[in-house]
């Protein structure tokens, strides 16, 4: 596929494949067609030959050239492939769109601290499951750091210790190693149906960018348990837009991450 790739890269190769994707065609009526030389065009004719797209038949003194349907009809198939794959994840571009918008919209009101105090946001996700298996993936590190965070990013520490006054870490990196941490403190730990805890996003210099209080509530339904969280953000600093912008859309993927592990592990076992 690279060969081929390669080889119809080239503009003045293309040409070439165009024309005898119509009919076997000699070195110098190609010439003549593209506006090439005859060595330029043989040139290419050679390279396209060892991708396999073309072959070549003595004719007396004359030498034509054909084209291979076969390497085209693979790599229309894998371009096809390539087409499938990225139409069944049109809903991540489709976030990243929202949060560029959200960015830019938040940005334009991002003049002062305290700029975003009070804004909040609710989330709700049924999982197949009771809320006591729910709970430990919220308060289990082990079973916390396979969903807490996008899947694109690293967690290096996380923990929510399921007590009044107990730790609340989150600690992750993304691909180019730069470093994300949260840290705050349980408020209300109520097994198996409410956690409360705060949670303050730190800059560079371990200054709070903004700090969030998570409200989750575990409700036992006939269908397994309705998970509700509710977050209050506060201490808003102008240099938080690009995390508060990425709230909504952030954790709707990381439950919908945990809603899905979870069904998965339920099946399994």
């Amino acid at each position: 596929m690279d060969g081929i790739a390669s080889a119809l890269g080239d503009g003045a190769r293309w040409h070439i494949v165009q024309l005898l994707a119509e009919r076997p065609r000699s070195v110098g009526e190609l010439a003549e067609l593209t506006g090439l030389r005859q060595p330029q065009t043989t040139k290419h004719l050679q390279t396209l030959a060892k991708a396999g797209l073309v072959t070549v038949f003595p004719l007396g003194q004359r030498r034509v050239y054909a084209i291979e349907c076969e390497p085209l009809l693979r790599f229309a198939h894998r371009l096809q492939q390539l087409v499938d794959s990225a139409e069944s994840h049109s809903a991540e571009r489709d976030a990243l769109t929202r949060y560029r918008a959200s960015i830019e919209s938040d940005s334009a009101h991002a003049a002062a601290d305290r700029w975003a105090d009070g804004r909040t946001f609710s989330f709700e996700r049924l999982v197949a499951v009771r809320p006591e298996t729910v709970w430990h993936y919220w308060t289990d590190s082990t079973l916390l750091e396979t969903w807490w965070a996008p899947t694109s990013m690293t967690i290096t520490d996380c923990v929510i210790e399921p007590k009044a006054g107990g730790r609340a870490v989150l600690d992750y990196r993304d691909a180019d190693g730069r470093r994300y941490r949260s840290t705050g403190q349980v408020r209300t730990a109520k097994q198996p149906e409410h956690l409360v805890f705060d949670l303050s996003v730190l800059d560079a210099t371990g200054a709070v960018s903004f700090t969030g209080r998570y409200d989750l509530t575990l409700t036992a339904v006939p269908e397994g348990t309705r998970m509700r969280l509710d977050l209050t953000i506060t201490e808003t600093t102008p240099e938080a837009v690009p995390f508060i912008a990425g709230i909504e859309i952030g954790w709707g993927q990381v439950l919908d991450n945990l809603t899905r592990i979870i069904d998965t592990s339920s099946h399994i076992h």
